[in-house]
């Protein structure tokens, strides 16, 4: 059964701007879609012998509606907890602009359309992937948050699947290049993530998510989870030139961006500048991860290993 608007929300004004496809487009989360998206083509890039492009559009277009999808949904069931923290009462629903039931039918269509556009136009596999990652990150990850402080680790399971879709997609070719993109996107998800955590911890803790930088005020365990997460991200990211997929052309320019950012987590245990760095680890997480996997694929597709 399909709730109810709700009608008094904290973040709602009294006379709520009219919904847009703007508004519609916020509600898909674009640029965390985009990033699901580009996962999943590194996942496919890496691993198909040759390109084909029927199958790749297919493949971009079911991975983004399904990303949408989730985070239409995903905004629908933490809308009470959004309207209370600072930086998300601006969405959507908290304001009043699109309502709950409608966020709920446009998540599951977009869902639906993306499962079955894997399932029918690239191959069973892919779309079994896509399903898990929906149910990892709606059933599991989304409830988790408001009950464990584990849900870091947990939500990062649904975050890595997208390469593995992609790695499906191309015929699950290569299955240890699959699971190794796999650890890639989980581990490089905890400093990022726990970056971000520590920045808005004031906002978590006002919405009563119980994660890690609300229940650790000093930081310490932030600090120090990131940095060991890092150390298991470097680790990951030299994984395809020890299996024998990648170069040590990529092997150096991989350790040369893992310095990058295990310094900055290094210097995230240092509580004098735990907060000032925070911000910097965030950032340079995400210039990190897009460098790293066009490093990959460029070098699968020029030595072809």
């Amino acid at each position: 059964m399909i709730p109810a608007p709700e009608q008094s929300l904290p973040g709602n004004s009294a006379q709520p701007t009219p919904a847009t496809w703007r508004h519609y487009l916020e509600l898909t989360k674009p640029r965390l879609s985009m990033l699901s998206v580009t996962t999943a083509m590194v996942g496919y890039l890496a691993a198909v012998p040759y390109l084909e492009w029927s199958r790749t559009f297919f493949l971009m277009a079911g991975t983004a509606l399904c990303a949408g999808g989730v985070a239409a949904l995903n905004q629908w069931m933490e809308s009470d907890r959004d309207a209370l923290m600072q930086r998300t009462r601006d969405r959507p629903i908290p304001q009043g602009i699109i309502a709950p039931g409608s966020a709920f039918v446009l998540g599951w269509i977009l869902c639906l359309t993306g499962l079955s556009l894997l399932f029918k136009q690239v191959n069973g596999p892919s779309a079994f992937l896509g399903l898990a990652t929906v149910v990892a990150y709606l059933a599991i990850y989304t409830p988790a948050k408001k009950w464990s402080r584990w849900s870091t680790e947990i939500g990062a399971v649904s975050g890595a699947l997208p390469p593995m879709i992609g790695w499906a997609a191309a015929g699950r070719s290569n299955p240890a290049l699959g699971w190794t993109l796999f650890a890639i996107l989980f581990t490089w998800q905890m400093p990022h993530f726990f970056a971000l955590a520590w920045t808005y911890r004031k906002d978590y803790a006002a919405a009563h998510f119980p994660i890690l930088s609300v229940v650790d005020p000093s930081g310490r365990r932030v600090s120090r989870r990131a940095f060991i997460w890092t150390v298991l991200l470097l680790a990951a990211s030299g994984m395809p030139t020890l299996l024998g997929y990648c170069s040590w052309y990529y092997f150096a320019g991989a350790v040369a961006l893992g310095g990058w950012i295990l310094w900055s987590a290094f210097i995230f245990l240092n509580p004098d500048r735990r907060e000032t760095e925070a911000r910097r680890l965030f950032l340079i997480s995400i210039a990190y991860l897009p460098l790293l996997l066009g490093l990959l694929v460029a070098d699968r597709l020029i030595f072809k290993l």
